[in-house]
């Protein structure tokens, strides 16, 4: 089976169902860390966690808190 990798995708990515979700989920490190509920891994035309790596098959969301994500400029916009 091959597997495309395709740039652009403008999706909304959180753990932050707050016990809402039927399925186990764990919990943002950084929303942990400082004990609030806002931080989100991706917001729809809006932004991406500094933390965020992405997204690995099923719903596995990749992240490196407490050390920024460097192989993406956060700054940058097109």
């Amino acid at each position: 089976m091959k597997i495309n990798i395709l740039d652009g995708a403008n999706i909304d990515i959180d753990l932050v169902s707050e016990g809402h979700a039927p399925w186990k989920q764990m919990k943002c490190p950084w929303n942990e860390a400082e004990g609030v509920a806002i931080h989100r891994c991706a917001v729809k035309n809006t932004s991406i966690c500094e933390y965020f790596c992405g997204i690995e098959y099923l719903d596995n969301v990749l992240c490196c808190y407490p050390e920024k994500n460097t192989s993406v400029d956060h700054n940058v916009s097109d």
